[in-house]
């Protein structure tokens, strides 16, 4: 029963792509995402390598995510969030929608307008999510930094992009320990240079002392009272900057990757349909942080525009002990499981054997992301984790890609432990040398 069912289905897509790339990219936008004003021409090349997609189509992606599943699925949990000390909150898709137009409407009042940068510092958190989805319904892009991130990173990402807004928690929880974040938002703006920062928005998640400077420093709950539950969302053009992340600038300084909205959205659906499988009844879970690309694409906007119930958490993996993870998918019956190597090979260590002690049998689809994993990993999460019935999908793709290109699909690819296997329909890839020629088969190269 899968989205795309075997190797025939697959071929069938990767050959209309391959006859008529536009008309195939053109009939999935429609069919998958909401257009307010719908789009006449699908690739603009006139000034490449600046493509445009769908140029004159309008939409939102706040609308995909949210507005559309009001008729169909009000009630249905959106958000199943787990704290770090094991509070579960749930949010419906109605819930959800009134939050956002709640905190939208607060950062209107605010005076953050269509096209502002605002910059996220959070703890994951159902509030996190909010954040984003708030921007984006009003058309400010957002820039989010990882919360493990420093006062400097802060500083770096807050000048670079001319930020209006920074959006931040008292702190964050992590392993039973409290981490400051509104510290570190003082001392970045403190750095200089931020003088465009006219207003730092603050959740209270840890309860703990924090300085407020007035006029520039607000809390959250106070925004928010008395805010209508319903907004208007900001129609944009399909190329409007939906967000910047910048990558971990491990040489020098942060390098910003800007994403548009309508081509984004419209991958970030088709991924969650043909690479995680996804059936109105899954339950997904991506472990990611949002603060990178795969928190964005698998946690804030592929599941929740394609109407998923989906499984958030605060903490790390070993806390309170290595079983977190395997309790978290026995308790909320997981169906798909979206995790690093990195996660892997430590819970490896931490207890290879302890899968074994909880009820996985909710698991359909295993997923892994970041680096490439290791033959051992893999083996190990196929046999212990997934029982050697689930598929593994070995996704490929960066921070610059937006969401994901290389990947076995369930159902279709045999697979290989290690091995990112074939590119998704509509990705054309080669492996070319130096010149730009492409290799032959069993030499090694420069992916294109």
């Amino acid at each position: 029963q899968a989205n795309v069912s075997g190797m025939a289905a697959y071929q069938a897509l990767c050959d209309e792509a391959e006859r008529d790339f536009e008309g195939f990219w053109a009939r999935h936008a429609r069919e998958y995402v909401y257009w307010h004003k719908p789009f006449t021409k699908v690739l603009d090349e006139s000034n490449a390598p600046f493509f445009k997609w769908f140029h004159d189509g309008e939409t939102n992606a706040s609308y995909n995510c949210l507005d559309r599943h009001l008729k169909t699925q009000p009630d249905k949990t959106a958000i199943i969030f787990e704290a770090d000390d094991g509070k579960v909150t749930r949010i419906s898709y109605q819930q959800l929608y009134h939050r956002v137009c709640r905190f939208a409407n607060a950062l209107k009042a605010r005076g953050i307008r269509k096209g502002d940068r605002v910059i996220i510092y959070m703890p994951m958190s159902i509030e996190v999510v909010v954040a984003m989805q708030a921007s984006a319904r009003i058309a400010a892009t957002h820039s989010v930094v990882f919360g493990g991130f420093s006062a400097k990173s802060l500083h770096e990402r807050i000048i670079d992009a001319g930020a209006v807004a920074v959006i931040t928690a008292d702190g964050q929880m992590r392993g039973g320990k409290e981490i400051p974040l509104k510290q570190a938002v003082d001392e970045g703006i403190a750095m200089g240079g931020c003088e465009g920062v006219k207003n730092v928005i603050v959740y209270r998640r840890t309860g703990s002392p924090v300085a407020m400077q007035a006029p520039r420093d607000k809390w959250w709950h106070e925004l928010e009272r008395g805010q209508a539950k319903d907004c208007e969302p900001t129609w944009v053009n399909a190329e409007h900057p939906l967000f910047i992340l910048y990558t971990s600038g491990s040489t020098g300084k942060p390098k910003g990757v800007q994403h548009s909205t309508g081509g984004y959205m419209l991958q970030a659906i088709l991924t969650m349909k043909w690479t995680f499988d996804y059936k109105s009844t899954d339950v997904f879970w991506c472990t990611a942080d949002v603060g990178w690309v795969t928190g964005h694409t698998y946690i804030t906007y592929g599941p929740l525009a394609c109407g998923a119930t989906e499984v958030m958490f605060e903490g790390v993996p070993t806390y309170p002990d290595a079983g977190r993870f395997w309790k978290t998918i026995q308790d909320h019956k997981v169906t798909v499981f979206y995790t690093a190597p990195t996660a892997i090979r430590s819970l490896i260590k931490a207890g290879g054997d302890l899968p074994k002690k909880y009820d996985l049998g909710s698991l359909r689809i295993l997923g892994t992301v970041g680096e490439p994993i290791n033959p051992e990993a893999w083996m190990w999460y196929h046999r212990t984790v997934g029982n050697e019935r689930c598929p593994i999908v070995d996704t490929w793709w960066q921070t610059e890609t937006g969401a994901q290109l290389i990947t076995p699909l369930p159902g279709v690819t045999a697979t290989k432990p290690g091995s990112c296997a074939l590119p998704l329909p509509g990705i054309m890839a080669a492996i070319v040398d130096e010149s730009g020629q492409e290799v032959e088969k069993g030499k090694g190269g420069i992916l294109v």
